[in-house]
Parts: structure tokens; C-alpha cells; sequence
């Protein structure tokens, strides 16, 4: 038999490449879940607003159960709640009848996830949550489903298909329940006003923590490690200083610390090009730059990142009260992972 393809793009066998049937089965999963999202929008109804309000002015936490798909689905859920303001974690239903159910108290909220609404394990335990007056939201694909009537709110995830062509792997179900559990998280974020600051907290170890949680102070070079030198200093103890401390310059400064000026490898690179210049008995305070770019030591890393990006340098004072306090290096910023 040859090959033949007709205009929606369905091959028959024969000739059809592996490649062909492989991408048209991909494009057909596609579809059905575009599908399925766009089916999903009438259900951002007053339900969702009511499961919203309930979870913003929860005291404690939100807690997720499933089974199965819904399960893996559910833990991405609680995470997703957890990165973005509200409190939330897994609890595993089978776990709960064994013991885990007392980790959930009465200021807590449960969002049951079931595509049915007829799982067993999740069912068996809702008399226990009625009797402590938890409330309970249903995540369900049918509202008249035992879990969809008991349940205080129930927020429908009903899909027209799956894109299983058997009609038994969760497919649709789950991407529509995973958006479901996105929409809820994003409401609840923009209602608590959440702030990449926020975010930056409960992801210490991440680039956008760094980014957001190391300052100045943390960083910087203090005490003997900072390059400097007095007024009255030569050049040459400058040049000793700059080679000592391998920072690329050397601050200049009077007793009390305050700073007159610096001296770097640019400036040395301007100096040693002058040819009338008696480099053995300069002093210092002849071939200084005044003043220096600096920051207060509270600011954030990224804040001198930016300063240093900005002026083209790579090292700034540190000041408080027109007073050094230390000096930080783009090296420093790197080996925080700030930049």
C-alpha cells in the first residue's frame, strides 16, 4: 500500500516514516490538551474565588493529598503553595491513615485531589476531617462525585478527553489539575503581594537567593585585608601595599580612616606613562585619585555588582560615615555566585 496523508495530517501504513507517525501522535496529545485547558477556564468561577479567600486567611497550612498521578501532581502543588507565601505541604492519604493525620490540625486547610472523586483512601478519611472541622476543598472532575458532596468547596478539573487513546492513563486530567493548582498559587501571590524578595527567602541555595539575600557586609575584605595606605606614604609603599593585597588598588586614608582618595593599576599604568615623572620620590598624595567609588555595607551584593558594571571597575570602598570599612572585590561577587 502507498503512502498516503490526508489534509488534517493522519498517515495511513506503509510507507508513513516512524518520524511522521511519532510527531502526528505528539501534535494529537497537543491538541487534546489545549482542549482541556480551554475547557478548564469556566471553572475559574466563585468557587475558585471562595477556595482563594479561605486559603489567604488561613492560620495554618495548606495541606495536599492524592493518590497516584494526583499524588505526584499534589506534591507539586504543595511545593508550588510553599515557594510562593502559603504554607503547604504533602501528606501522602494512605500515610494519613497510619498516622500522618495528626501532623494536619484544626487551623489547617485540605485540598483533596481525585480526578473521580472516589478514591477510597481520601474518602475514609473525611469523616475524621468533618469531626476536627477541617475545611476541605475537592479537586475533582465530577462535582457530584462523593468527594465533590462533602466537600466544603469543590473546584471542578472535568477534561472533555484524555489524550490516552484508551482512555486510562491520566493525561489531560493531570495537566488541567497541575494548572488548576498553578492558578490558585499565583491568586494567593499577587493577593499576599509577594515580592521577589519573598521568593529569594525560601530559595536560599538558588542564583535569585543570592542574588536577593547576600550583602556587602558579608563579602567584603575588613581589618588587615584591606589595601591602604596613609597621606604621607610613597609610591612605592603604595605599590607595595597593591602587591601585598592583591586587590588592584590601595586606599588612601588618614587616621581616623576617613578616605582622601585611591590609588589603582589604572592609575599606576597613567603614572608610569609619564615620562617626566620622578617615580622614586613621588608620594602618594601626588598621583591619587580623590575621592572612590563606594557602597554602604547593608546594600545588597547585586547593588555593588551593578555600582561596579556601571563605573567599568572592579573594586569598591566600603563606607559608613565617610569612614572605610572594607573594600569588596569582583572576585568576591563571583565566589558568592552573584553574578
Amino acid at each position: 500500500m502507498s503512502h498516503v496523508e490526508l489534509s488534517s495530517g493522519a498517515c495511513f501504513p506503509g510507507n508513513c516514516s516512524e518520524d511522521c507517525c511519532f510527531q502526528q501522535a505528539g501534535k494529537e496529545v497537543l491538541q487534546i490538551e489545549r482542549n482541556a485547558l480551554a475547557q478548564l477556564d469556566q471553572y475559574i468561577n466563585h468557587d475558585f474565588s471562595h477556595a482563594c479567600e479561605k486559603i489567604f486567611n488561613c492560620q495554618g497550612k495548606v495541606v495536599v493529598m492524592g493518590i497516584g498521578k494526583s499524588g505526584h501532581i499534589g506534591r507539586k502543588i504543595a511545593a508550588t503553595f510553599a515557594s510562593t507565601g502559603t504554607p503547604a505541604f504533602f501528606i501522602h492519604p494512605t500515610e494519613a491513615s497510619h498516622g500522618d493525620l495528626g501532623m494536619v490540625t484544626s487551623q489547617d486547610i485540605v485540598l483533596a485531589i481525585s480526578n473521580s472523586g472516589e478514591t477510597g483512601e481520601i474518602l475514609s478519611l473525611i469523616p475524621i476531617l468533618k469531626r476536627q472541622k477541617i475545611l476541605l476543598i475537592a479537586m475533582s472532575g465530577n462535582p457530584k462525585s462523593n468527594m465533590g458532596e462533602v466537600a466544603d468547596i469543590h473546584l471542578c478539573i472535568k477534561v472533555p478527553e484524555e489524550a490516552c487513546p484508551l482512555g486510562l492513563a491520566p493525561t489531560a486530567s493531570t495537566t488541567a489539575t497541575l494548572v488548576m493548582g498553578d492558578a490558585l498559587a499565583v491568586a494567593l501571590l499577587k493577593k499576599r503581594r509577594f515580592t521577589p524578595q519573598h521568593f529569594a527567602l525560601s530559595h536560599p541555595g538558588g542564583l535569585l537567593g543570592r542574588k536577593l539575600l547576600v550583602r556587602v557586609d558579608e563579602i567584603m575584605h575588613i581589618g588587615t585585608e584591606i589595601p591602604q595606605v596613609t597621606l604621607d606614604a610613597s609610591l612605592r609603599d603604595a605599590l607595595l601595599e597593591i602587591t601585598q593585597k592583591k586587590l588592584g588598588l590601595t586606599v588612601i586614608c588618614d587616621d581616623q580612616m576617613k578616605i582622601a582618595g585611591v590609588f589603582t593599576d589604572g592609575d599606576l599604568r597613567r603614572v608610569l606613562s609619564d615620562n617626566t615623572f620622578d617615580l622614586n620620590n613621588a608620594k602618594i598624595a601626588e598621583v591619587m585619585t580623590s575621592g572612590g567609588i563606594h557602597i554602604s555595607a547593608d546594600k545588597l551584593a547585586v547593588e555593588a555588582l551593578n555600582l561596579m558594571q556601571s563605573h567599568n571597575i572592579t573594586v569598591l570602598l566600603v563606607v559608613e560615615d565617610e569612614r572605610l570599612l572594607g573594600v569588596v572585590h569582583m572576585h568576591d561577587l563571583l565566589k558568592a555566585g552573584i553574578v
